[in-house]
Order: structure tokens, then C-alpha cells, then sequence
């Protein structure tokens, strides 16, 4: 089995990603060396980006200011200020018709309690991922839909808010999953621009999912070349079989 560093690097040069890959790890206990978190965010879908420098572990109390995200995560002994906030929260989201009651039954949610969420780049990944999250713009994500088509049975869906959901989605699925964010997520994370999305790949079968990912980033790029070579000859009024535009195209390779 390929490392964790190797498969991370197959997946950054392969999608010419400009945010590592970054494995999130559901765990019962902190490894030894690991530090636990040191600081305040508004919402656990900030430590997604915080990971880039290097692991850490967060328990409860770090995702505290995000009743939500303690919700989707199911994080273990949360303090007496949980169960009014989420309520308050939800009511809120209810009002504005955002999060309606008969809607939150959809959201994902991770089926076991959790004591530490762990994040890491996964090249330096302390555990085995329980998720694998790839920040991908259109064009990647192309490529990533054609490979988790052939690994999944089914098309992956396509999450709206909360944007957290999408790591208890992977999870319980057992499959990989699209998330195009939402509002809270795209304040709090720079990474999360307009033309960016979220994959979730489980931890369980990655090697198989970035293999694919590898082998269709290829099929893409000479693809891409061929239809090119297509649109400029009949632009210049020509009329190509696919034949004469592969043979062109395998001109061109050889030159």
C-alpha cells in the first residue's frame, strides 16, 4: 500500500491542487507528540485550513462556538451552554426558512460520540484518516466526479449547508462527497473562494480513489489537447475525422 505521503502528492500533482490534501481523524485518544489545539475559532470548519502547517487535536471545548458543528460532529460531553445555543441557533435558521425542522433530519450527522477530531496534512497524517478533504475548484472537481463515478456505485450528492456535514456524510456512507459549502464556511475560510468547492474521500479505500484520480487527470489533459486540436481545425473552416485529429494529436506528442 502506497504511504500516506505518496498518495498525498499523487493527488497534488495529479489536480494541481494549491491546498494540500487533509486528512481529519475521529479518535478515542490523542497520540503522543500531538499538540491539542491552542486558541479560539468561530466554527470547526476553520481548523480545515489550519491544518496546512501541520496536525493537531481539538476536543469538545475548541468547537464550542459552533453549536452546528457540535451537532454534525456529535462531539462528546458538550457543556451546559450547547443544548440552549444550537436550539437558539436553529430557530434563527428556521426563521429566515434557511434550516427548516423537517430539514434537519437530512443533515448528516456521525452516528458515535467523538472525543478528538485530529487534523493533519495527510502526508504527515498521524493516524489513518477517517476523511480525506480536498478543497478543488471546477475543472478538478471534474476529474475528481469521473473517478469517485467508477470507485462508488452512485453518484456522489451534493451538499448545501452546513458545510461540516460533509465529513459525517463520508463517513457513514462509506463514499465520497461533494459539498458546495455555505455562508458560515465561506466567511470563515480564505481557501473557500467563490470558484472552490469540497470532496470528502473516506479514509477507507483512498488508495483506489486517488489511483483513479491519477489515471483520469491524464485521460483530461490529452483529452483537452485532442478537442483542441478539433476547435482549431474546424475553426480554420476544416472538417476532421477523429481519426485525422488523433493522428494530429499523436504528431504533436511525438514533435
Amino acid at each position: 500500500m502506497s504511504s500516506y505521503s505518496d498518495l498525498s502528492q499523487k493527488l497534488q500533482s495529479s489536480l494541481n491542487l494549491t491546498m494540500p490534501p487533509i486528512s481529519i481523524c475521529l479518535t478515542d485518544s490523542v497520540p503522543e507528540g500531538i499538540p491539542m489545539y491552542d486558541g479560539i475559532v468561530p466554527a470547526g470548519c476553520s481548523f480545515w485550513e489550519k491544518a496546512v502547517h501541520g496536525p493537531f487535536a481539538t476536543s469538545t471545548k475548541d468547537h464550542e462556538l459552533c453549536s452546528i458543528g457540535i451537532y454534525t460532529h456529535n462531539m462528546a460531553e458538550p457543556s451546559s451552554n450547547y443544548q440552549p445555543e444550537l436550539e437558539t441557533v436553529l430557530n434563527v435558521l428556521n426563521d429566515l426558512e434557511y434550516v427548516r425542522p423537517e430539514d434537519l433530519p437530512t443533515i448528516a450527522k456521525i452516528e458515535h460520540e467523538v472525543n478528538y477530531v485530529l487534523y493533519a496534512p495527510l502526508e504527515s497524517t498521524p493516524l489513518n484518516p477517517d476523511v480525506v478533504l480536498l478543497f478543488a475548484q471546477s475543472q478538478q472537481s471534474l476529474i475528481i466526479t469521473e473517478a469517485v463515478q467508477q470507485v462508488d456505485p452512485s453518484t456522489p450528492p451534493a451538499l448545501g449547508r452546513p458545510a461540516c456535514s460533509i465529513i459525517p456524510q463520508a463517513i457513514n456512507s462509506k463514499q465520497a462527497a461533494l459539498s458546495l459549502g455555505c455562508c458560515g464556511a465561506r466567511a470563515y475560510l480564505k481557501s473557500l473562494s467563490d470558484e472552490v468547492a469540497l470532496w470528502a474521500l473516506p479514509g477507507k479505500g483512498l488508495e483506489q480513489y486517488v489511483s483513479r484520480i491519477s489515471m483520469l487527470a491524464k485521460a483530461n489533459d490529452t483529452l483537452s489537447q485532442f478537442h483542441r486540436i478539433r476547435q482549431t481545425d474546424i475553426e480554420a473552416g476544416n472538417q476532421p475525422s477523429y481519426q485525422e485529429s488523433l493522428n494530429q494529436l499523436e504528431n504533436l506528442s511525438k514533435s
